[in-house]
């Protein structure tokens, strides 16, 4: 499961990344001349920690190098992307060939910049078709303006995930569809305690671990650009909607500054102190992974899982979501280009591999086929995230050539929205289209 990629991390990355542009020199032309059937060994790095995960990775490499034989891979994980950055842009022969990533979110830098080499040649010399592979939202946030330089490792969807004693005892039967039905669930699920809380339906503020504002307009069916590439956060109506409905909530949750205080006795997101394990929250904002998460902890609750409640005005939209994910992709400067693509797309494509890794780490496959395999875990809860990934209108960030940084700039007029600090949301919307024009244009 993913364990940073927070918009915290993504800063660092767009630094990371800003510093490696001006030393990429794409050489991915002379570089993909080596010979992928003769001895050669692999530098691949990636960010996961969790003995599980290390293990899981261990045993995906294991049945590559068994197709393989010629093909070794030397594996470092628990790397960030800060590291990842530094180390492609010394170079040389301890520099990574392949690189799996957490932040989806630096993908138009990490193609714009050059340091990953467009894998479209690859995908076309070996006959794959990228679009009957992968499911289309994937698609679009690992590539850039045409530039494929990565593809997906498995699939991030993000939903509710509820406690159904508590829903029980309140006397509520299903989980809410539409805004107004969220907001009145989460209210009967709220038990004051003074200035504190006994339970808390959900936590709203957008510091609420996976409740960042990107998740919630997802619901909404945003636009982030236009037509013609500017920011479109003030023409569409939802942004406002989203910011409006979201400080509402936490009004009638009891206002900011008592959710924050209590927020502050929450636990640590990945471990079994989390809020939702503890039964202080009846309802979380989550990805795919905290079911499991909360049953290997020993919650004593009964689980449930639904997609996010949609506007009211969209309820026939109900089942969508934001999605996101891993990414994988191949150093622009590596001479082993052909042998490190045979990696990426045994990683990426083969379903058994993709099945076998995502039954691993409770991820959703990222490929059409693995989707649909006989041979996927699915449980009850894991099956709605299964349905919001194959949703149609569920939805992603698009690729930008700052990176993340224009979401940066989004989730910080959320805060001050939230906070109270700006009145105005449409005047608020539109400085912050602004802002993001001008970095946009900087980066490019």
């Amino acid at each position: 499961m993913p364990r940073n990629r927070r918009l915290t991390a993504v800063a660092t990355a767009v630094a990371a990344i800003s510093v490696l542009a001006t030393a990429c020199t794409g050489q991915s032309g002379n570089a993909a001349a080596d010979d992928p059937n003769k001895e050669v060994t692999l530098n691949f790095w990636h960010g996961w920690s969790a003995p599980s995960e290390a293990k899981a990775i261990e045993e995906n490499i294991a049945r590559f190098e068994k197709a393989h034989p010629n093909i070794k891979v030397k594996v470092t994980g628990n790397m960030t992307d800060d590291k990842i950055n530094q180390a492609l842009r010394a170079g040389g022969d301890k520099a990574p060939d392949v690189v799996s990533s957490f932040t989806t979110d630096s993908v138009g830098k990490f193609c714009n910049s050059g340091a990953f080499a467009d894998l479209n040649p690859f995908l076309q010399k070996s006959g794959v078709d990228k679009a009957k592979v992968f499911p289309k939202t994937l698609l679009e946030y690992t590539q850039f303006n045409g530039n494929q330089c990565t593809l997906p490792l498995l699939n991030d969807a993000y939903g509710l995930v509820y406690n159904k004693d508590a829903f029980k005892a309140a006397g509520i039967t299903e989980p809410p569809k539409t805004w107004s039905q969220f907001t009145e669930v989460a209210q009967k699920l709220t038990r004051s305690n003074g200035d504190s809380y006994d339970q808390l339906g959900i936590m709203p503020t957008y510091h609420g671990y996976e409740t960042t504002p990107m998740r919630l307009a997802a619901q909404w069916s945003p636009k982030y650009f236009g037509a013609d590439g500017k920011s479109n956060l003030a023409k569409d109506p939802g942004f406002a909607s989203m910011l409006n409905a979201q400080k509402d909530l936490v009004a009638k949750l009891g206002g900011y500054e008592k959710l924050e205080k209590f927020r502050a006795t929450f636990g640590d997101e990945w471990s079994a102190e989390h809020p939702f394990h503890k039964g202080q929250v009846a309802m979380q904002i989550d990805g795919e992974w905290r079911a499991a998460m909360a049953k290997e902890a020993g919650v004593a609750f009964e689980i449930g899982t639904a997609p996010l409640p949609v506007p009211d005005d969209q309820a026939a939209d109900y089942g969508k979501g934001y999605l996101s994910g891993t990414i994988m992709g191949i150093a622009s400067g590596s001479r082993k280009q052909n042998a490190s693509w045979e990696l990426v797309k045994y990683m990426t494509t083969d379903t058994e591999a993709v099945v076998a890794f995502a039954n691993a780490i409770h991820n959703v496959p990222s490929t059409l086929a693995a989707l649909e395999s006989p041979n996927l875990q699915v449980t009850p809860e894991f099956k709605t995230f299964l349905d919001i990934a194959r949703h149609p209108k569920s939805n992603t960030t698009p690729a930008q050539a700052d990176g993340g940084t224009y979401q940066l700039t989004f989730q910080d007029l959320a805060y001050a929205v939230e906070k109270g600090d700006v009145a105005d949301v449409p005047a608020g919307l539109a400085k912050t289209d602004q802002q993001i024009d001008t970095d946009i244009a900087k980066a490019k």
